[in-house]
């Protein structure tokens, strides 16, 4: 059996004759390569000329993200023991995905070390280009951060990280660099809980149930029971204030951007450097409504454009 992608139907392989067509099956009821994947068994699905099984494809795909994933500011540029390391893969697999990449002009290699290339940045305009989010929450951050002199952000929950897409800085306010992409922990993060807050019920309890989180200040919350508790009191008051938690010397205050729909799809903060070990609250009586004014005007527009 071979897929011909022109008329997206299953054409019968002249070496497999007297075996039943991966499309035969679902009554007629639909066709294509999309309904033949589905009818058909895992193991005799075949793509193009190849023998690659469905499941397979799938996995590889995974892997060549972990590759690019791989990558980060504190490891920028690696050797391929490097990048298979910190992926778990093979060094054989790890070098035909690298090399793929490479080809793909996703990496460079000069002869001992692989790095992305600007390429990679093709992946995350795409969901900047093709999402009006960012696009809303741009000018209302800018004119936040003009209003504060304060670094403002935005990000989204990605399983149990944040990840920025939007930011304003005024200053280098932390040890790592703070950009569009950005991952953080979202246990630990201003941005983090309130998205935790206000996810459905089950969503929420099986996120806590899963922290497994080492401190990252003395400071950081670490437990279950008390991630639980300060997620209620987000939820009850509306903003979360995360103090010295990511970051000795680093305090944030979050809110949340409701949808059309009447959930969370993002959340703003303000972060702000203080002296470390200082325990007083930033000036919540100013902050919290100019957060939550932003907020309103950008979930407003997103029902505007729905």
């Amino acid at each position: 059996m071979s897929w011909n992608y022109d008329d997206a139907t299953s054409v019968p392989d002249p070496s497999s004759a007297g075996t039943e067509s991966v499309g035969a099956e679902s009554d007629g009821a639909a066709s294509g390569v999309e309904a033949s994947l589905s009818a058909a068994h895992p193991s005799d699905t075949v793509y193009s000329s190849g023998t690659l099984q469905a499941s397979s494809t799938v996995q590889s795909l995974a892997r060549g993200l972990d590759v690019i994933r791989s990558f980060d500011a504190e490891h920028p540029s690696m050797t391929l023991t490097e990048v298979a390391g910190r992926t778990g893969l093979s060094r054989a697999t790890a070098r035909r995905f690298l090399l793929t990449l490479a080809e793909l002009g996703y990496v460079r290699f000069d002869g001992k070390y692989f790095e992305l290339t600007s390429r990679v940045l093709q992946l995350g305009y795409s969901y900047l280009s093709s999402h009006t989010l960012p696009q809303i929450i741009e000018p209302a951050l800018e004119q936040l951060s003009g209003e504060l002199n304060e670094s403002c952000s935005a990000s989204v929950l990605d399983d149990d990280d944040i990840v920025y897409i939007a930011r304003v800085h005024t200053r280098r306010i932390m040890r790592i660099g703070i950009s569009v992409g950005t991952r953080l922990p979202a246990f630990a993060t201003s941005m983090g809980r309130v998205l935790l807050a206000y996810l459905p019920v089950s969503e929420r309890d099986a996120a806590i149930s899963q922290l497994k989180a080492d401190p990252l200040t003395p400071a950081t919350i670490t437990t279950p029971e008390a991630l639980a508790r300060e997620l209620d009191a987000v939820r009850e008051q509306g903003f979360c204030v995360v103090n010295q938690e990511l970051e000795v010397g680093l305090q944030s205050v979050a809110v949340p951007v409701f949808g059309p729909e009447g959930d969370a799809v993002c959340a703003l903060n303000l972060s702000m450097s203080v002296v470390p070990g200082t325990t007083s609250a930033p000036r919540l009586e100013t902050i919290v409504p100019a957060l939550k004014a932003t907020a309103d005007r950008i979930g407003a527009d997103l029902r505007a454009k729905k």
